[in-house]
């Protein structure tokens, strides 16, 4: 039988529709693989946010091409240099963006061209690719795991200056609200305990009427007291008063992940952000002053056209001044198509990634003081798998843990258990009296 396997780069969004890619071909009875080297089809979910996430691309489907039959690669890099990648190998098909979601059809069509001594290649490329509604990647795609994924919003269009996802992915679209509700009651009906709520600038959700905040309210009001929501990145620009309100409701997850890219006004004008640094002041306060200690983490861009040494000095002390749990660092990366790739305030490549040690550096001590204080704190964990008896998971503040339950309880994947953080090192959480 055809084995099939994926590999992802970028973000949640991506990878939760590559997982439902997965879940597709596995309903149709193809293996699915861990290892996409040793599959003989492999899904290469692209992406563009950096020159090194291409270069990756690049590098792992001309690996995947020397071992498998055949590839399909999607995704914003393959949307947006089609033709460069179309040369990286004689043995893929592309799949724009428009096309993505028809990949979950795929399995159906290659299963019978197979019975009938068809070519796997040969199939990819006869295959009819129509415009598909993006949010055909139904949470019911990812039953096969822990926690649902529930993509409601596709696109952008804030258009910032060094981001090509925008390009790539078009304008904003959300998924109807009372869609949105009717999938997530579903879910819980099919005994999910967390939903994680997924898309490419999720706080743009129908921004124009009720936003996120709406939405939220309508989830909380119709899903019950076992059921979790948890959110994959918030830029700060649609964050309102609405929205932090049900932050309040302690199904919704104490994870937060706020796309900063600098503390500088400056900076971020340049780049085109929609928000000053004081909005993202007032947003972390309020998470705070409604959740105790709720992991915050963010993404900063290091070396951002136009930033000077006080400017990144104004970010370290920014992320030092309010605690950021952990912060993802990116060196700036000038993108093709974008408004600053011909900006003649270019920082120096190495003054870039000394800045960018830097902050890893001040992220690795944040972690451990965050971790440290989690020490005897009572948490939920949702059980993830079980490695030989022992079961891990993730606690609601996003920490993997293990879970210590009573002998004979019988546990599933997907379970919520409740517990004490006992130990940091590793991270242990004592369910058994609870």
């Amino acid at each position: 039988m055809t084995t099939v396997s994926s590999y992802t780069l970028g973000c949640r969004l991506n990878q939760c529709e590559s997982e439902a890619i997965m879940d597709a071909f596995s309903s149709f009875g193809f293996p699915v693989l861990s290892d996409p080297r040793k599959a003989d089809l492999v899904i290469v979910n692209t992406c563009t946010v950096t020159g090194k996430a291409e270069q990756k691309a690049r590098r792992m489907i001309r690996l995947f091409s020397s071992t498998a039959q055949a590839l399909v690669v999607t995704g914003c890099y393959a949307e947006m240099d089609h033709d460069e990648v179309a040369a990286l190998s004689d043995r893929l098909v592309i799949f724009n963006l428009a096309a993505k979601a028809a990949i979950l059809e795929l399995p159906g069509y290659i299963r019978e061209g197979l019975a009938q001594g068809q070519d796997l290649l040969a199939l990819l490329r006869s295959f009819r690719k129509v415009e598909k509604d993006p949010f055909l990647f139904d949470a019911s795609s990812f039953s096969r795991h822990s926690r649902a994924y529930l993509k409601i919003q596709d696109g952008c269009d804030n258009h910032c200056g060094y981001c090509r996802t925008s390009v790539a992915r078009g304008s904003s679209v959300s998924l109807d609200k009372n869609e949105v509700v009717r999938r997530a009651l579903r879910l819980e009906a099919e005994g999910f305990h967390e939903i994680m709520l997924t898309g490419v600038n999720l706080t743009m959700y129908n921004h124009d009427e009720g936003g996120l905040g709406e939405l939220c309210e309508m989830l909380l009001s119709s899903l019950g007291p076992d059921m979790r929501l948890r959110f994959s990145s918030m830029e700060a620009d649609h964050i309102d008063d609405r929205l932090l309100e049900c932050v309040k409701d302690h199904r919704i997850q104490p994870h937060f992940h706020l796309p900063i890219q600098s503390a500088s006004d400056k900076v971020l004008a340049i780049a085109g952000r929609k928000y000053q640094i004081a909005k993202v002041e007032y947003v972390i306060g309020k998470l705070r002053e409604y959740r105790d200690d709720p992991f915050i983490a963010c993404d900063i861009i290091t070396g951002l056209p136009g930033e000077s040494d006080e400017d990144f000095r104004m970010t370290y002390d920014f992320l030092e001044q309010y605690e950021f749990s952990a912060f993802h660092v990116f060196p700036y990366s000038p993108r093709k198509g974008t408004a600053l790739f011909d900006s003649a305030m270019h920082v120096e490549e190495r003054v870039r990634d000394e800045r960018a040690e830097k902050l890893r550096r001040l992220s690795l001590v944040h972690q451990r003081r965050y971790v440290s204080r989690q020490l005897g704190k009572d948490v939920e964990i949702l059980v993830e798998e079980n490695e030989g008896g022992k079961l891990l998971g993730t606690t609601g503040n996003y920490l993997k843990a293990e879970a210590l339950v009573d002998d004979g309880r019988l546990i599933r994947k997907g379970d919520l258990l409740s517990g004490r953080i006992v130990s940091i090192a590793p991270i242990t959480v004592d369910c058994r009296t609870r």
